[in-house]
């Protein structure tokens, strides 16, 4: 009975053995991942590339070897600065390249990404988890042109359909938006004084010199074209309207009501209609300033 009890108790120990092994062999690799950049090269907008030198580290919880590979570029150089069992770091160099969202051209914002995976063990094997102490932009790193909003980092498990299977993805992405008073400099208030010239000519009712209240309209609106085909030369083609488009689109339609009132005098000028002539002239004075103003504050407001 006791040598019964005894062979129990091992074959009960030896399950319990068993069960924990497999449990800790179904347990996936974690491995703390951070990146912290030394440099940044140039940012194409017109393609969305990007170079990046920065450092990554890897700590797992256990002896690992992560073989990973960049997901949205590739690395033209990796340095192994420290090889051990359970901890790995490099130095990396990578062209990299990001999907690029201008609708809020020109105050828009992109995330510049460094994205990771490892090539074989799956989600199950390994899982990426950020480790933001050592995460982080060296103070020195200037992109001209861009302001530096802050990073992130995160993981998800993405999910390859053909192939069912799971990888767990790493992600560290530095911020940037365009400088507010560069963009306002450049884009805007050129056409703003484009805008008060082509205004100012509502200010001329003299019959005499209603040819030259149209040469302002027309210069004003030729002006106000070349100017729009210059700010968009520097981005790429979209498939939609920018703010800067939407911006321009408002311009037009002041700059063409202006010319359009200076039409209509003309012609009641020419039948010695000075009735609807004077109502044409208030009319457009008074409307077409405030139609401006109006269509600018909707349209900052509601983008």
């Amino acid at each position: 009975m006791k040598s019964e009890f005894v062979c129990f108790l091992v074959f009960a120990l030896c399950l319990v053995a068993a069960f924990s092994t497999s449990t800790a062999a179904a347990r996936p690799v974690k491995v703390r991942t951070a990146v912290y950049i030394l440099n940044l090269g140039k940012f194409d907008v017109s393609t969305g590339a990007y170079t990046v030198d920065f450092y990554l580290s890897m700590e797992c919880d256990e002896a690992c070897a992560p073989d990973f590979e960049f997901m949205n570029g590739r690395a033209t150089s990796i340095d192994k600065l420290i090889d051990e069992p359970n901890s790995k770091f490099y130095r990396v160099q990578a062209n990299l390249a990001e999907n690029i969202d201008l609708k809020q051209y020109p105050f828009d914002e992109h995330a510049l990404t460094i994205t990771l995976e490892d090539k074989r063990q799956e989600a199950s094997d390994l899982v990426f988890v950020p480790d933001n102490a050592q995460s982080g932009v060296d103070p020195k790193v200037v992109l001209v042109g861009w302001e530096l909003n802050g990073w992130n980092a995160t993981t998800e498990t993405h999910h390859y359909a053909p192939y069912d299977e799971d990888y767990s993805r790493f992600s560290f992405a530095l911020n940037i938006r365009r400088i507010v008073l560069a963009s306002v400099m450049k884009t805007f208030l050129p056409i703003i004084f484009i805008v008060i010239v082509g205004l100012l000519a509502l200010l001329i009712e003299e019959r005499d010199k209603l040819w030259t209240r149209i040469g302002i309209n027309t210069s004003a609106l030729i002006a106000a074209v070349m100017f729009h085909l210059n700010v968009t030369s520097s981005i790429p083609p979209v498939g939609y309207l920018t703010l800067a488009d939407k911006f321009m689109m408002v311009t037009y339609v002041v700059l063409v009501l202006s010319l359009l009132s200076t039409i209509l005098m003309m012609m009641h000028a020419k039948r010695n209609d000075a009735v609807l002539e004077k109502k044409i002239y208030e009319i457009s004075l008074y409307g077409i300033p405030l139609l401006t103003v109006i269509g600018y504050a909707l349209l900052f407001v509601a983008f």
